[in-house]
């Protein structure tokens, strides 16, 4: 569990991981099996979005939804969808900085589980192996109060950093 505590005058801003957990998973593959005795050059469609809400007294649910879908020549190949989330709590922070809280910080801590479910099921159905790459969640949370998206399109969002 993550502690970060700041001390500022008589508050205590404070700042707690208290789960994380998969809140969503499917896999879809309805051209299986006919596609695995056919040669096809698939084209990756990724998306990804993160959410928050309030759940109880100065602990929030944060969610990292990531949609992945291969597809060849207007046939889908297979469908992901992962929805990683986690508790937080997050206390004494100014609202700017819980909103990057919320927005940055808990996605960036989200994201590893989200990339580690897609591979897995990529993986469990047989296609070949595909990894997310990195994300830069600050221009996520950008893009997102700029155009009030919902879902941004990963292609605007690789971070050149590597986690």
């Amino acid at each position: 569990m993550a502690d970060i505590q700041t001390t500022d005058d008589a508050q205590q801003a404070q700042f707690l991981i208290q789960r994380i957990y998969a809140k969503d998973i499917s896999l879809e593959t309805p051209q299986t099996p006919e596609i695995f005795f056919k040669t096809w050059e698939p084209e990756l469609d990724v998306h990804l979005d993160t959410t928050h809400a309030a759940y109880k007294e100065d602990r929030y649910e944060v969610i990292v939804h990531v949609r992945v879908t291969a597809s060849s020549k207007d046939i889908i190949i297979f469908l992901i969808e992962v929805k990683q989330a986690g508790i937080f709590t997050i206390k004494q922070f100014s609202e700017q900085d819980q909103k990057q809280i919320l927005d940055v910080t808990c996605p960036i801590i989200l994201f590893p589980y989200a990339r580690e479910t897609v591979s897995d099921l990529i993986a469990r159905a047989t296609f070949p192996p595909f990894y997310l790459p990195p994300i830069d969640f600050q221009t996520l949370a950008t893009k997102k109060a700029q155009n009030n998206q919902s879902i941004v399109p990963s292609s605007e969002l690789v971070s050149d950093k590597a986690e």
